[in-house]
């Protein structure tokens, strides 16, 4: 079954929709606490780190590597290049992008006067752009497919994957803003808010491949280097943190959903 290009970009549309509810539903615990325990964060990371790694190969850089069979012995180039210029990317927006990480005092990113929540949100924000773009993506490369109704099927899971690691962001957020003297409602507006970047993501993700197909296996690939280094940078570090164990846990529990959702679905 053949897809329109129409049709892609309202489908990635829905699903980086769908990724944002999940951010939103996940703020909304802030209405019933203002407490995240210790455990809940280390899980939370580490399986978001999992299910980020395993979408990064599974629905990103091996469908990469199979649009580019035809440069034959050089076949991996493509997605090397785009893995390296996602990392390098998102590296750099790290370095100037001023944000603060739940759990952390001290400020990233270029000095600035902004307050806490103001970058508590911006933390979130930067994960989620490349969350988003990957969505979008695949969903794009739906339209270059050899099995298009499989590549659909990967697009879906990949949204499904991010959904339920999105879940604790919104939290993430929220709650330490609560903590900080913030009304619930005002904790749970910013909380959500740090996902609605997943949306236009998603949809200037599925356009620009749908727009100019050679950027394809590069974009997928350069959707991974972002996503990894995030969860290299971010994720990981902060959950080594505490309880070791339950995070390691938590991301082979990650990595196996989204690898089992993938394969399903895909």
């Amino acid at each position: 079954m053949e897809y329109s290009s129409a049709q892609l970009v309202w489908y990635a549309l829905l699903a980086t929709l769908g990724t944002w509810l999940v951010t939103a539903l996940g703020a909304a615990l802030v209405v019933f606490t203002k407490r995240m325990s210790r455990a809940y964060l280390d899980a939370s990371l580490g399986f978001a780190a999992g299910v980020m790694i395993a979408a990064s190969f599974w629905s990103l850089l091996r469908p990469a590597i199979e649009m580019s069979e035809h440069l034959g012995a050089w076949k991996f180039a493509p997605a090397l290049v785009g893995f390296l210029a996602g990392a390098v990317a998102l590296w750099g927006v790290d370095r100037l992008l001023p944000h603060l990480h739940p759990g952390m005092v001290a400020a990233e990113g270029i000095k600035t006067p902004w307050q806490r929540s103001t970058l508590l949100v911006l933390a979130v924000t930067l994960h989620n752009i490349p969350e988003g773009l990957a969505v979008g993506v695949a969903f794009g490369a739906t339209a270059h497919a050899a099995d298009p109704s499989a590549q659909l099927g990967a697009a879906v899971a990949l949204a499904i994957g991010i959904g339920l690691q999105n879940f604790p962001e919104g939290t993430a957020v929220a709650l330490p803003l609560r903590r900080e003297g913030m009304s619930r409602a005002k904790a749970f507006w910013y909380g959500q808010l740090s996902g609605l970047v997943e949306p236009v993501a998603g949809v200037l993700g599925a356009a620009g491949v749908l727009l100019v197909r050679p950027v394809l296996p590069y974009a997928l690939a350069f959707a991974a280097g972002a996503m990894i280094f995030v969860v290299v940078e971010e994720l990981l570090p902060e959950a080594q943190r505490g309880n070791v164990d339950l995070a390691t846990m938590s991301l082979i529990g990650g990595f196996a959903t989204m690898m089992t959702l993938d394969v399903a679905l895909g």
